[in-house]
């Protein structure tokens, strides 16, 4: 097994990162069908976010293991990893780059419910910064912020 590796997301990635996308949110979130929502994703990934934001992406032996999206404010709107590969490096490194592209600080929004997401993100030196809902799902959710 190759080591894991990071580059710029090129166009032909699309099919695997949103691929990537729906099997990791329905793992984390199994009583949602994701799979209903793949055509609204898939609209949104591409005029929302390719356009706008910087997206690196993780891959090994050939395959993508990840993405992060950070845009020009530095919020990062996603953070995705192959939940075979949760517990790797993967996002760590993902999140490391996410603070290199943008060095002034990072903000996010985070499910509430989400434990394993939210440790994450404070073992990675975000802190609090408030709650919210999510304007999409009405879920309730955290913000959080890292600064230099």
């Amino acid at each position: 097994m190759s080591a894991l590796r990071l580059r710029p997301y090129a166009d032909a990635d699309e099919a695997a990162a949103i691929d990537l996308w729906h099997r990791t949110w329905q793992q984390a979130y199994p009583q949602i069908d994701f799979a209903a929502r793949l055509d609204w994703w898939r609209e949104r990934w591409r005029k929302d976010l390719v356009p706008k934001a910087q997206i690196v992406v993780s891959e090994q032996d050939g395959a993508l293991t990840g993405f992060v999206t950070i845009d020009g404010d530095g919020y990062l709107d996603q953070l995705v990893v192959d939940p075979n590969h949760w517990g790797s490096d993967a996002a760590r490194l993902l999140v490391h780059e996410a603070k290199r592209l943008s060095p002034s600080g990072l903000t996010l929004l985070v499910n509430k419910d989400n434990a394993r997401a939210v440790r994450f993100y404070e073992r990675n030196g975000f802190a609090h910064a408030g709650e919210d809902l999510n304007p999409t799902s009405g879920r309730p959710v955290l913000k959080m912020a890292w600064r230099p």
